[in-house]
């Protein structure tokens, strides 16, 4: 049966025949043209990465669950309490527009007094102590700030979205609750 599909060579293929069905997907190129279908796969990461998160976004209650599990992945640190919000307990004034925040945080016999502003920190630890501190704002290590002897210390850059501090007084670890800058 000469002239029938079925015998002629595997490799013999014409694309000009509708029979001739080439399964492999692929066109006999050269090796030199192979190289030009190549791809940055950070950028199909990326791109995937926004997809999901229009198409299939992550539930507010499951950010926040894992934002409250993160502020306890020092398994040794002890979590500050909120005990003052000048957004909750202060009274208002009338007039006044940009009003620092004021928070302060409690940890056993540790105290943390912090001043949010829109040009950043400021803020104390009591006792008085030298400390670092980090400003958390994820799951990346945050800005190291330092507290003097007097336990003082300022940031240039305020907190945006939630965030959280840690703080390291000698063997001591404490992390605050996490809040909405």
């Amino acid at each position: 049966m000469n002239g029938d599909r079925y015998d002629d060579d595997p490799h013999d293929h014409d694309p000009h025949d509708p029979y001739d069905d080439d399964l492999s997907g692929e066109e006999d190129r050269g090796e030199e043209d192979r190289g030009d279908e190549e791809f940055d796969a950070g950028i199909l990461e990326e791109e995937l990465r926004q997809a999901a998160a229009v198409l299939d976004p992550v539930p507010a209650e499951l950010q926040q669950i894992a934002v409250d599990a993160y502020a306890l992945h020092d398994l040794d640190a002890r979590v500050a309490e909120l005990t003052f919000d000048s957004l909750v307990d202060a009274l208002p004034v009338r007039g006044l527009t940009d009003v620092p925040r004021m928070l302060t945080f409690r940890a056993g016999e540790v105290t943390v007094d912090v001043e949010v502003t829109a040009q950043g920190l400021m803020g104390q630890v009591l006792p008085p102590q030298p400390a670092r501190i980090e400003v958390l704002g994820g799951p990346r290590p945050g800005s190291p700030l330092m507290a003097d002897d007097l336990g003082r210390f300022t940031g240039d850059a305020p907190p945006t979205g939630p965030f959280a501090l840690r703080l390291r007084t000698g063997e001591a670890v404490v992390v605050t609750e996490w809040l909405r800058a």
